[in-house]
């Protein structure tokens, strides 16, 4: 979808009427066209029928959870979707990720952040399937030491074992391993994680970076490879 064209389409799905109202009001202030919807079945049906660019969906809900919604909207459709939950549940956070979740924000959440989220899983997907529409090629895995990454099926693993990000922490990780050993400072990670004239918080590229070590080291204990250099940023330490 050329979205210079026309404005996104945004299905909330949620069981909270007041997030349902006060997210509604944000998206639509920037711009964006939404569609609500109070439980899973019905968002489910929404989207399928009459598809939106992309859904929000709360994982916790009655009738039908924000899974099992997001597993059968997976054997229909590739429709982008974001979740939300509860803060700190990093069994659901990789879960949902691995059924195929795009993104995932914890509740409580910053409005502004979220639609940055929106943003940036819209642009990935616009420009994933522009490139499919010219026929150009995928980018490459990245193989650095025990890392590899491969953005066109937006995989990573360590060590031979997945590990689950957000396109957020997958956009920041590819962005230091693309030149190890070279030091990346937070205003250029957020510039490759959010859109060019949108404020984030430099605090928000160390709360991401504090995220994925902790997720890498679920997998290897001495996960050590995203330096930081107090005063100036980030660096990935290639390991052999």
């Amino acid at each position: 979808m050329d979205m210079s064209q026309a404005p996104a389409t945004i299905a909330l799905v949620d069981d909270d009427r007041n997030i349902l109202t006060s997210v509604s009001l944000a998206l639509q202030a920037e711009g964006f066209t939404t569609r609500v919807y109070a439980d899973g079945a019905a968002g489910l049906k929404g989207c399928i029928e009459n598809p939106p660019d992309l859904a929000v969906v709360d994982i916790k809900m009655p009738r039908m959870d924000g899974m099992e919604m997001l597993r059968r909207l997976r054997e229909k459709s590739d429709l982008p979707v974001i979740f939300l939950t509860s803060k700190d549940t990093e069994i659901d956070e990789a879960l949902g990720l691995a059924m195929g979740a795009d993104d995932y924000i914890g509740k409580p959440f910053s409005q502004r952040l979220l639609i940055e989220r929106i943003r940036a899983v819209l642009r990935r997907t616009a420009n994933r399937r522009n490139g499919a529409a010219e026929s150009e090629p995928p980018a490459e895995p990245i193989v650095r030491g025990k890392l590899e990454m491969d953005p066109a099926r937006h995989r990573v693993r360590w060590g031979g074992r997945d590990v689950a990000l957000t396109v957020t922490e997958f956009l920041i990780l590819d962005a230091l391993a693309q030149r190890p050993g070279f030091v990346k400072s937070r205003d250029q990670l957020m510039d490759v994680a959010y859109a060019h004239d949108s404020y984030v918080d430099d605090r928000t590229i160390d709360s991401h970076i504090k995220r994925l070590r902790k997720k890498f080291r679920v997998v290897d204990h001495d996960f050590k490879a995203i330096e930081t250099l107090y005063g100036v940023g980030y660096r990935f330490d290639q390991e052999d």
